[in-house]
């Protein structure tokens, strides 16, 4: 091979390292996000794409600096999602799957930014508020996917014969995400708009008058205790049938984060939302959010045994043939 076209090429473990640094940034600006949200910086540029009037940068108070520094993350993020993209078409041996999926990410940046500076302009009104969090929740679907798909090559991972348990792991993601869209609800609803820091009236959702928040939480929470007890019906169900191993744990990892998050929601409800612990809850559906799309992946696809991959088989299968 040429010595130019070596040095333009991207090998498959290096490929896999940029998808994984795209899910990492991709992951902690949901982190900045919420603390933007939750420090009552939200406005603190009121203007976008520049900060204030003709100033890109903001002037040197606090608020400012939170609200500025998320966009900056936005270009940080911008950048392994971007290498991504272009890379994906450089890797050896090309992959066709790896381009399409790569080609999503810096779209879902550009989504998040064109999105969050709606929601400025619109004064951090609730529906753009939640648009943007949902679009991260996007974003990280597209991250786990390239990073899951470029982790292995095609044939390598054995196909599933469970079709109970596969679906069963799957069909976690519905309740997951309506748990996830609930939740921002009851954000919007609740006592952090965004705006308190820098003194300006955001307006909240209000459809139920003052019981608007209290009902939100309780259908959120409601939600939550539906998914959690899918969720370890579901851990039980992958466990009972031997599905793949690595289910299992990252099954154990959901059920885990689903626990904490839940201790987390009684707390903050009972100490009237403090910022800081719901910055924690956010901060943990992003990562069971991720846990969930991983387990999802890892419980395979449903089809017959690929030619020279050793097929799976299912625990109760194996007890049959071992008394057989």
């Amino acid at each position: 091979m040429p010595a130019m076209a070596r040095r333009t090429t991207v090998t498959p473990s290096e490929f896999r390292k940029i998808a994984y640094l795209a899910l990492v940034v991709s992951t902690l600006i949901v982190f900045t996000g919420a603390a933007v949200r939750l420090t009552g910086s939200g406005l603190g540029c009121s203007e976008w794409p520049r900060c204030q009037g003709t100033r890109l940068t903001p002037e040197l108070h606090t608020h400012g600096i939170i609200e500025f520094s998320n966009r900056v993350m936005t270009s940080v993020v911008a950048i392994p999602c971007l290498l991504a993209a272009i890379l994906a078409w450089r890797r050896r041996p090309f992959r066709r799957d790896l381009a399409l999926i790569a080609a999503t990410l810096p779209l879902g940046v550009l989504g998040q930014a064109v999105m969050g500076g709606l929601t400025v302009l619109y004064g951090l009104s609730p529906g753009w508020v939640i648009g943007h969090f949902l679009l991260s929740m996007a974003l990280l679907v597209g991250c786990v996917a390239l990073l899951w798909r470029a982790t292995y090559e095609p044939g390598d991972r054995p196909r599933s014969p469970d079709r109970w348990a596969t679906w069963g792991v799957r069909a976690l993601l519905v309740p997951g995400g309506l748990t996830l869209a609930l939740g921002t609800v009851a954000t919007a609803a609740g006592p952090h708009a965004g705006g308190e820091g820098t003194g300006d009236i955001v307006p909240r959702l209000d459809w139920r008058g003052a019981d608007t928040l209290d009902w939100a939480i309780h259908q959120h929470g409601a939600l939550a205790t539906i998914l959690g007890l899918a969720c370890v019906g579901v851990w039980f169900l992958v466990r009972a049938r031997g599905l793949d191993p690595l289910a299992q744990n990252w099954m154990t990892a959901v059920c885990v984060l689903l626990a904490c998050q839940g201790f987390v929601g009684i707390a903050q409800y009972s100490m009237e939302l403090p910022a800081e612990i719901v910055w924690v809850h956010v901060a943990l559906s992003a990562l069971m959010w991720i846990a969930l799309l991983v387990a999802a992946a890892a419980a395979g696809r449903i089809g017959p045994p690929r030619a020279g991959v050793e097929p799976f088989v299912p625990a109760p299968e194996r007890e049959l043939a071992r008394s057989a």
